[in-house]
């Protein structure tokens, strides 16, 4: 099994991270290597709704990274689960309100089976790297105006 997480305190209220985060189609502002993203069921941002993503995958070739959101309650936790795609981890943002703004954990697990668990090290670094990003959206929601 792989497992990664990070975590940030971002600057701004529990609603207004929960709110940009459970829009998918707002990945693209704060993760490298999304090339293209949509809604492809369900109502944006609910339990249910599927996003089409492509990602840069190795050598540049575009991969297929689909997820559904399997859980969401609203200022607190954001579960998904990656539909289609070479490797398909679950994962899920995790808020909790602090003085000085909102706690997010971003974690990513993944259960390899059959050959893809003799990539379980490239899997893992993959995973390391795509919750540290969680740095990138503490900059973009700090920088946006408060509402």
């Amino acid at each position: 099994m792989a497992f990664a997480e990070h975590e940030v305190l971002i600057r701004r209220d529990a609603m207004a991270v929960y709110t940009f985060l459970v829009d998918g189609l707002n990945l693209p502002q704060w993760r490298d290597g999304i090339r293209s993203i949509g809604l492809a069921a369900g109502a944006a941002g609910t339990k249910g709704a599927v996003y089409q993503q492509t990602l840069a995958g190795r050598s540049g070739r575009p991969v297929a990274g689909d997820f559904e959101i399997t859980q969401a309650r609203p200022g607190a936790e954001i579960q998904f689960q990656v539909i289609a795609g070479p490797a398909r981890p679950a994962g899920g943002y995790y808020l909790s309100t602090e003085q000085d703004g909102t706690r997010v954990r971003f974690a990513l697990e993944f259960q390899p089976k059959g050959f893809k668990g003799l990539l379980n090290t490239v899997v893992q670094r993959t995973m390391k790297a795509e919750v540290a990003q969680l740095e990138r959206l503490k900059n973009v929601l700090e920088l946006q105006p408060a509402t």
